[in-house]
């Protein structure tokens, strides 16, 4: 095949790719977003099971402290399964491969959708609260793998778009389980089991469908050391024979990581030729999740009550929020390779900084001026809007692109860490900042945005269009390096 012909196929999504994409997406990362939201709706149908449980087994009813308690453990135990299944990464990847990880997870999901299904039969709300971690755990991986196995199949070329779509499977699992929890739907107390154990279908369809598709070329190659296997597994995935360049350069990656190996969690925090990768991920998952985005999913019907809006039509302005997130995040797909990830990254927070700011002023001003309660909906919508755009989808994505093959999962296991950590602190401790700072509750995202734009503009490049290798040299000169990799000195001290 004639060198023209190859740059006129390079980077082209083929159908082995894009239903790969469409497999790994819908299985794992559409269920993190369903969970999400999906005790949102039927939350007050659950709260009375709770009680009526508590009352069959005692003879009275459990106090609204209690009740409280009970249902911020089942809130919160998502994110902390979360943190969990975060840990789990490394160990997961590197002993069954990314799509091996992957099918192993969705035992988080199915196990539990039959546990919360029959939880109502069974009388026990503890199937709940421990099926909750568990699909939480299952979230907690997904969210690391998918964004880990997408970015390790694709040409750097589509790297931005396709790792941009485990955002946007969120996002629809989110808009999925709005919809299903309007009342007249599945909030019911007989529809409520079904909405929660709705959530096992995606993973049997993955589980039947994801072992068809290639395992990740780069594992192949540098973990297992299978090379023919790698060149089947690119030939599948690009649609044509000619992957000579590309096997090259795993094959250059691999051969300048061999004297650093495998890097753990405790190597990575030391590894001066990694500070600057490792702080980044740490300051775009935690400016994500602390910028307000599960203030916003995990409570999104107070705030609309708290903006006026008339308690029976809560639920509909909730979807459409879900509906502009998911058109946006669908936006980002198309965007992030024509703007590049930086641009997206610093509108998105400027957006998000500014929606919280003027939402607090119209929460304050709520009371005296009639038509501030659409104002404070205006910038909810605003705010979704620009975190769709790039604090969503991005930081994920970034992760697999400044990290080299050795330290990619202890790089996503610190991410996901701080992601999840974040999330259940957001989600646990909102409901007593939004009690004790009222109006002014959004002010403290704003901050957080505000400092995360900072940090963007001064340390954080573009990596559109790059290949792994060339994004580690441009890192290679901020860490004041010589190289992409740490001397030999800096190894022996490890």
């Amino acid at each position: 095949m004639e060198q023209p012909d190859t740059a006129k196929k390079e980077g082209k999504l083929t159908l082995v790719l894009a239903l790969a994409t469409l497999i790994a997406a819908f299985g794992s990362s559409f269920q993190y977003g369903y969970n999400v939201a999906a005790v949102n709706s039927p939350a007050e149908l659950m709260k009375q099971f709770y009680n009526e449980t508590f009352y069959a087994r005692t003879g009275e009813y459990t106090t609204d402290s209690a009740l409280t308690l009970l249902w911020s453990v089942s809130v919160s135990m998502f994110p902390f399964g979360g943190f969990i299944g975060s840990l789990l990464v490394g160990l997961f990847v590197n002993n069954l491969g990314r799509k091996g990880a992957l099918l192993f997870n969705n035992i988080f999901s199915i196990v539990p959708a039959i546990l919360m299904g029959c939880s109502q039969t069974a009388k026990s709300f503890e199937m709940i609260i421990i099926s909750r971690l568990l699909v939480g755990i299952c979230a907690g991986v997904s969210s690391n793998v998918v964004p880990m196995y997408l970015g390790e199949l694709s040409p750097k070329n589509l790297r931005g778009a396709i790792g941009v779509v485990p955002q946007l499977f969120i996002t629809i699992g989110i808009l999925v389980a709005q919809v299903f929890g309007i009342r007249s739907i599945l909030t019911s107390e007989e529809g409520w089991p079904v909405l929660l154990g709705l959530t096992g279908v995606p993973a049997a369809l993955q589980l039947l469908l994801l072992p068809l598709f290639p395992e990740s070329p780069r594992y192949l190659l540098v973990q297992k050391k299978d090379e023919a296997a790698a060149r089947s597994a690119l030939r599948r995935l690009r649609g044509w024979d000619a992957v000579d360049a590309e096997m090259e350069e795993i094959w250059q990656e691999d051969e300048a990581e061999k004297a650093t190996g495998f890097i753990s969690v405790p190597k990575l925090f030391r590894m001066k030729s990694l500070q600057w990768q490792l702080i980044s991920i740490i300051v775009l998952m935690g400016g994500q999740q602390l910028s307000g985005v599960n203030a916003v999913y995990y409570y999104a019907d107070q705030i609309y009550l708290r903006a006026g809006v008339k308690p029976e039509d809560v639920q509909y302005v909730t979807a459409g929020t879900g509906a502009v997130n998911v058109v946006m995040t669908f936006c980002a797909v198309f965007v992030v390779e024509l703007l590049g990830r930086r641009v997206l990254l610093l509108l998105g927070f400027c957006v998000c900084f500014t929606a919280c700011c003027v939402l607090t002023a119209a929460l304050v001003l709520q009371d005296t001026i009639t038509w501030m309660p659409y104002i404070s909906i205006v910038c909810i919508f605003s705010y979704v809007i620009g975190h769709a755009l790039g604090p969503s989808p991005i930081p994920a994505l970034l992760i697999t692109e400044i990290f080299l093959q050795s330290s990619r999962p202890s790089a996503f296991m610190v991410g996901g860490t701080v992601h999840w950590l974040s999330n259940f602190t957001v989600g646990l401790i909102f409901p007593f900042i939004q009690d004790g700072l009222g109006a002014y509750s959004f002010i403290i995202f704003a901050v957080i945005c505000l400092l995360t734009t900072i940090y963007i503009f001064l340390i954080v490049p573009e990596t559109k269009a790059k290949t792994f290798m060339e994004i580690n040299h441009i890192f290679a000169k901020k860490n004041k390096v010589s190289d992409v990799y740490p001397e030999k000195e800096e190894l022996k001290d490890l």
